[in-house]
């Protein structure tokens, strides 16, 4: 079973948390928030991202590259992580 499968809840809850920082970005520009504030809920949305973000590598690496089963899984997995770093760090 994949780590997202056995973490859906958890990670379910992080996303649903997230979407609602969104809504509260939305919320603010709406009312006319001043900048100061709405960059203050950005930088929530973007540290609780990040940690999401930093959880699914992690387990990413510690059940598909540590405990791969072949070379051509770990290599493969590897490989998965590399493409998304590169879009990552853009």
């Amino acid at each position: 079973m994949s780590h997202t499968i056995r973490e859906k809840t958890k990670l379910l809850a992080r996303v649903r948390r997230l979407k609602g920082q969104m809504e509260a970005v939305e919320r603010a520009l709406e009312v006319e928030t001043p900048c100061g504030d709405i960059l203050q809920l950005l930088s929530s949305i973007r540290g609780a991202l990040n940690g999401l973000t930093g959880e699914v590598m992690e387990d990413h690496l510690r059940e598909h590259v540590l405990l791969a089963e072949s070379d051509a899984e770990r290599s493969r997995a590897v490989d998965e992580l590399s493409a998304v770093l590169r879009t990552y760090v853009r």
